[in-house]
């Protein structure tokens, strides 16, 4: 059962390494997609706005691995 347990937390690291990581980029994508349908903001635009976002929360992401 152990194995199982080891086995299943290594997959689960494969995808969520970083967990401030994976809750940045989640909470980007939901402000963007509200922005783009609520404000009827277009979609080049908010896919900029992604673009930006998702390298500004990876630099953060590796100078605060680097500091570590």
């Amino acid at each position: 059962m152990n194995i199982i347990r080891i086995a299943i937390s290594e997959l689960i690291g494969m995808f969520i390494d970083d967990g401030s990581l994976a809750a940045f980029s989640l909470i980007l994508v939901i402000v963007v997609a509200g922005a783009v349908k609520l404000f009827a903001l277009p979609p080049l635009i908010g896919g900029l706005l992604l673009l930006l976002g998702c390298l500004a929360i990876l630099v953060y992401s590796v100078r605060r691995a680097v500091k570590r």
